[in-house]
């Protein structure tokens, strides 16, 4: 049993260390593509998760991590590279299907959140818990108190978000989707380069990147204004 002041202090740390993290703009971002209710339910399951996976594995995952960062930072620039350019795509079909693919949704969301999390500050933090704490039930009062501070500075992004929806056009959104997650895949593939001391690769490799990631909008583009 931990102490009703330590709960606090893991709940205020993990609450500090989300606002303003790319995760929290990532589901600011994400409600151009999904329903608020998606969202909060993606969200708190991969919360609920990851937090259980860091504070349970403790040191152990930390060395894991340590070892194969690039793969999971490679994996989720996958990911952001994919929501960047699918939040350009109209499709003639969005009314009245957000209910019949809630399930879909929320994994969508579940899954881009548990990759981008995947060795963020956030999870080494809960990683860090669990080790002092040890195995032993305490773990349980780490894990339900970092998710609630993790969730709660999650849910203030969305409120803004929900907020700015009713007097900005969806259009802004798509557009501010667009651009969150591309420069959050550029910024994971300039760190898996350095991580993989790529620096002779780098600038083409980014070059390249930036050429294909800009090939693929083009293509969605046109097909938007065909569609039109």
């Amino acid at each position: 049993m931990i102490s009703l002041s330590y709960f606090f202090t893991v709940l205020l740390t993990f609450f500090v260390a989300e606002m303003g993290d790319k995760t929290q703009l990532m589901l600011f971002a994400l409600t151009s593509k999904y329903k608020i209710r998606s969202i909060v339910l993606g969200t708190a399951a991969a919360i609920l998760v990851i937090n259980g996976i860091s504070v349970c594995a403790g040191g152990l995952l930390n060395e894991f991590l340590k070892s194969h960062l690039w793969i999971v930072k490679l994996i989720a620039t996958a990911a952001f590279f994919y929501f960047s350019a699918t939040s350009l795509i109209k499709n003639e079909d969005e009314e009245g299907v957000g209910e019949s693919k809630i399930s879909f949704a929320s994994l969508a969301v579940f899954c881009i959140f548990f990759i981008a999390e995947l060795g963020d500050k956030t999870q080494l933090s809960a990683i860090t818990f669990g080790a002092t704490n040890g195995l032993n039930p305490a773990l349980f009062f780490v894990w339900l108190a970092s998710s609630i501070g993790f969730f709660a500075a999650d849910i203030i992004g969305l409120v803004l978000a929900f907020i700015l929806h009713g007097k900005t056009p969806d259009r802004f959104f798509k557009l501010l989707a667009f651009a969150v997650f591309a420069v959050f895949g550029f910024v994971n593939l300039y760190e898996v380069l350095l991580d993989l001391n790529a620096q002779l690769l780098l600038l083409p490799i980014m070059a390249g990147s930036a050429f294909l990631f800009t090939g693929i909008c083009a293509i969605i583009i046109l097909r938007n204004r065909k569609l039109h």
